[in-house]
């Protein structure tokens, strides 16, 4: 572990990788912590929660050598609990697992915040909030997913964001609400209006040739 959650108060972007070209990533991320961005998101997917496999430990803890970004890993896998030592012990600085697959929310949170890194729950685009709603005080961020988890590049699911208000509502200002999902210049005016205050862009960033001149698209459409 690196750095801490930033405070609320702030808009942060943190680019995901997923969008990245994987054959020269540590140039990617340094990229982006040029650009001033103090977040990378790290999707780490099983192929069995979703139907796609993407990166394990290994490569979170050779990137870490070459970056000290804040790592927002989002483990997208089935068995967050059993893995979860192994992604800290790799330098992850956040994990962020899904309320679907987890039966023990509580207590993950609590074992990850007793190894010293911060905790965030995901709901997937057709879970309600009700399924978050005993444990999300306990959370240091929500994540609120806007396309189906799996692949990157897919269509902004509009539907999803009706979460976002009632989970600030929930959960005060003092927690992070996360976006991940099709967001870019177009659709961060939508989130951060409801009062989400992180955003994952994958290929708004990642897929265009001027890094800083789409992360800056980015920030200067939000509503702060």
């Amino acid at each position: 572990m690196i750095g801490k959650l930033p405070k609320t108060g702030t808009i942060e972007i943190a680019p995901s990788i997923l969008s990245a070209d994987f054959a020269k990533l540590a140039d990617e991320i340094a990229q982006v912590e040029k650009a001033g961005l103090k977040m990378v998101h790290l999707d780490v997917m099983d192929g069995h929660f979703v139907p796609n496999i993407t990166f394990g430990p290994p490569v979170i803890a050779n990137l870490r050598k070459y970056s000290t970004l804040f790592f927002d890993s989002h483990l997208m896998i089935t068995e967050p609990a059993r893995y979860a030592d192994a992604f800290i012990k790799a330098g992850v600085d956040n994990i962020t697992f899904h309320i679907e697959v987890e039966p023990d929310p509580k207590g993950l949170i609590n074992k990850l915040h007793d190894s010293g890194i911060s905790a965030g729950l995901c709901l997937n685009p057709e879970t309600p909030i009700s399924k978050i709603e005993k444990y999300a005080h306990l959370a240091d961020m929500i994540l609120i997913m806007t396309v189906h988890p799996g692949f990157g590049g897919q269509s902004f699911i509009q539907e999803a964001t009706d979460k976002i208000k009632p989970i600030r509502q929930l959960v005060g200002p003092n927690i992070r609400i996360e976006v991940d999902g099709g967001i870019d210049p177009k659709t961060a005016p939508i989130v951060t209006a409801l009062g989400a205050d992180t955003l994952v862009a994958g290929n708004a960033i990642f897929g265009k040739p001027n890094r800083q001149q789409a992360i800056d698209d980015i920030r200067n459409a939000c509503v702060k």
